[in-house]
């Protein structure tokens, strides 16, 4: 059982940075794929970005959003740069064993998520 919380929301304006943190807590997550997702009002949730070993990005955030992660405190980071109107939305992190997927169904484990919103 892996128990995930996400912090470092906020209300940012266009053109501002914000970093998303995720602790994981109970069984060490080191070797879970960890996503970030988030979901926009009356939206589906949508596939942020992910890592396992190396990170990869949906196109919408390639180049703005950087993912990394520090097993020796079980925390993944998201930092948001150059964040526009249409990133805000709330953002979770999940867990999943094994290798990536963009799927949400496909992982096991989300946290509560945190509010990120954009003003332009």
């Amino acid at each position: 059982q892996v128990q995930l919380a996400e912090s470092g929301g906020g209300l940012v304006q266009a053109g501002d940075s914000l970093r998303l943190s995720c602790t994981a807590s109970g069984r060490t997550a080191s070797s879970y794929t960890m996503g970030w997702f988030r979901q926009a009002p009356g939206k589906e949730r949508e596939f942020v970005g992910r890592i396992r070993w190396i990170p990869y990005y949906a196109d919408s955030v390639k180049g703005r959003f950087t993912i990394s992660r520090d097993n020796a405190k079980d925390t993944v980071y998201l930092q948001m740069d150059s964040l526009k109107p249409e990133d805000t939305a709330i953002y979770y992190c999940a867990a999943r064993m094994g290798t990536g997927s963009s799927t949400p169904t496909d992982y096991n484990y989300w946290g509560q998520g945190t509010q990120v919103t954009v003003s332009s």
